[in-house]
């Protein structure tokens, strides 16, 4: 009698069932870290220009543009930047940089805003919601992005 060789439709299917049980477990942690990926590297490509609006700032300029703080293009595969006045609470006239995420549903049409104090110091906020913390970059806060970001270069 000749031994058989090969495997069992019930071994195969119990293969399949345990692919797909880790796939179903896999696949949705994985679309967290693509969102948690794509808002930090949102957070330092904006962060990264901080420098150029400093020394706008040192020039005595209030940078209106883009390309007023190093800035090359409106947009790039993480976010779509911008511009944003406003007016700090002693009056003056501010601007804040703002990167409105894209890409990744879970934070798709998100904001993070970088708002400079007159004293020189940076916070950063978003509006993100704190019920997803985990997509929250390191070193921002939940609350009220700036509104009407200016794009042009």
């Amino acid at each position: 009698m000749n031994a058989q060789k090969g495997f069992t439709l019930i071994e195969l299917m119990i293969v399949v069932a345990i692919i797909g049980i880790l796939a179903a477990i896999a696949i949705p942690a994985y679309q967290d870290y693509i969102a948690k990926s794509q808002a930090n590297a949102g957070y330092s490509e904006i962060s990264s220009v901080k420098t150029g609006y400093e020394n706008a700032v040192n020039e005595g300029k209030l940078p209106t543009k883009l390309s007023d703080v190093g800035f090359t293009a409106a947009t790039s595969n993480v976010c779509d930047y911008g511009i944003t006045a406003f007016t700090q609470t002693s009056g003056a006239v501010d601007s804040a940089l703002t990167c409105t995420l894209k890409g990744n549903p879970k934070i798709a049409t998100k904001v993070i805003v970088l708002n400079r104090s007159e004293e020189g110091g940076w916070t950063c906020l978003t509006d993100i919601p704190a019920t997803d913390d985990k997509f929250i970059p390191k070193g921002c806060a939940t609350g009220t992005a700036v509104a009407g970001a200016i794009n042009t270069l």
